[in-house]
């Protein structure tokens, strides 16, 4: 006979209980256990106020700052006070054409080369934390390679590559996690599992075994602090788990959750970062919904940094005053990495570069915020050589060979203007000035 849902969530704290008792004897460590007195399953009731039914602002969204940027960043730690360097971006979104241009590259062309994708990016991801969001989904053998139609997974050789040029964070939480079903996402856990018993230093996080997993905060020790992650989406593409799954997804619907996880991160770490999949795709727009659950509930629980993720177009980001008179950071969509896509604003994304302060009382303030542009460089309509420029790296002979303008399956001849200026224009429209890099 199938429990009822408070009998199966009775069962889970028992075993719970259990197995909190066992990591407190062995010393687990990277995850630390929500007290359960706080702890809501996933599935349980939500509020009634969600982020994504929010009316759309201005194409601009208002950015504010009353942190002053400064200019010499801390680099050790000091008296209990200590700095952490993270290098964040967006959407690594390995469409049909992403790993074609890999497999073109390859020695033997059948292996999957993304080093050619990424190479010329990887002297960026230098940070001490440097975060991504993995938009699709990697599953290993058994699963068909597909690029397309909320149907995506990708080589198991992409992992290797975004870990090889530095990524060490590695959120998952996303509207793709279905696309293969509850089966296909069990296998992508099971290969990350994999990824990080073989490299002790990466993090992958976002998506939960079951219940009992769910109260294990995902932690790094970075710089003699602890730094936790909680990872949030608005939807998995009108997919969902089976009734009977022990998986937990958790959503941007799901208040009560988030604010109880973001609670019990504070009371074992130091510095909270929240990833948020959300709001409104191919749109400068940030939602009232989304300004809401950043401002009004996400920074004042007690969450140090959103990086926000999904709309494929970067985004404003502003600094968040809380209610105590101390601040967060807001970054609402860091746009995409990489990508096929063929409208000229989806091919711009966003690399944050920041700083992390914690001082001697504990207090955490967010310094030293530059933001430049990622560009997605194809040869031709085809989109040929799919590969990544920082700006610092790109010219006007690259703007003048890009295959963009001769791309059938843009959404207009105006998104197929592509040049210098149009980067510039583009990327200031969503960039506050004081946080824009060009170097």
């Amino acid at each position: 006979m199938q429990k009822t849902p408070f009998q199966k969530a009775t069962s889970y704290l028992a075993i719970a209980f259990t197995l909190s008792a066992f990591l407190a004897a062995i010393g687990c460590s990277g995850t630390s256990e929500i007290n359960d007195d706080g702890a809501v399953p996933a599935n349980a009731s939500v509020s009634d106020d969600t982020s994504a039914a929010a009316d759309d602002t201005s194409d601009t969204a208002d950015s504010t700052s009353t942190d002053e940027q400064t200019d010499d960043s801390i680099t050790e730690e000091t008296g209990g006070a200590a700095t952490i360097n993270v290098v964040a971006v967006g959407d690594n979104l390995v469409q049909t054409r992403v790993y074609e241009s890999a497999l073109a590259h390859s020695d033997d062309g059948t292996s999957y080369n993304f080093q050619y994708c990424y190479e010329n990016i990887e002297p960026l991801i230098n940070g001490d934390l440097n975060i991504i969001n993995q938009e699709t989904l990697i599953c290993g053998e058994g699963y068909e390679i597909t690029g397309s139609n909320y149907n995506f997974n990708s080589p198991e050789e992409l992992g290797d590559a975004i870990i090889d040029i530095g990524f060490n964070v590695i959120t998952i939480c996303n509207n793709h996690v279905l696309d293969k079903g509850e089966s296909g996402l069990s296998s992508c856990l099971n290969y990350w599992d994999d990824k990080m018993e073989e490299y002790p230093d990466v993090l992958v996080t976002g998506i939960y075994r079951d219940y009992v997993d769910m109260q294990n905060i995902r932690t790094k020790e970075v710089n003699g602090k602890t730094v936790a992650f909680l990872s949030y989406t608005e939807n998995t593409n009108g997919y969902s788990l089976p009734d009977n799954s022990e998986l937990e997804i958790v959503y941007t619907s799901q208040e009560d959750v988030i604010q109880s996880q973001i609670e019990a991160a504070k009371e074992i770490a130091d510095v909270v970062i929240v990833t948020c999949h959300w709001g409104n795709e191919d749109t400068y727009t940030v939602t009232d919904g989304q300004k809401d659950l950043a401002q009004q509930k996400i920074v004042e629980w007690g969450a140090d940094v959103i990086l926000g993720t999904h709309s494929h177009v970067a985004h404003t980001m502003e600094y968040i005053t809380r209610s105590d008179g101390t601040q967060g950071f807001v970054f609402y969509s860091l746009g995409n990495f990489i990508s096929a896509q063929t409208d000229n604003y989806n091919i711009i994304g966003e690399l944050a570069d920041f700083d992390i302060v914690v001082d001697e009382n504990g207090g955490v303030s967010i310094k030293n915020v530059q933001v430049s542009p990622v560009i997605t460089q194809y040869d031709d309509g085809s989109l040929s050589n799919l590969r990544l420029y920082p700006y610092s790296m790109y010219t006007d002979e690259l703007a003048s060979a890009h295959g963009l303008p001769y791309c059938t399956s843009s959404t207009s001849a105006s998104t197929q203007i592509w040049g210098m200026d149009t980067i510039q224009e583009l990327f200031s429209t969503s960039v506050p000035e004081e946080f824009r890099n060009w170097g």
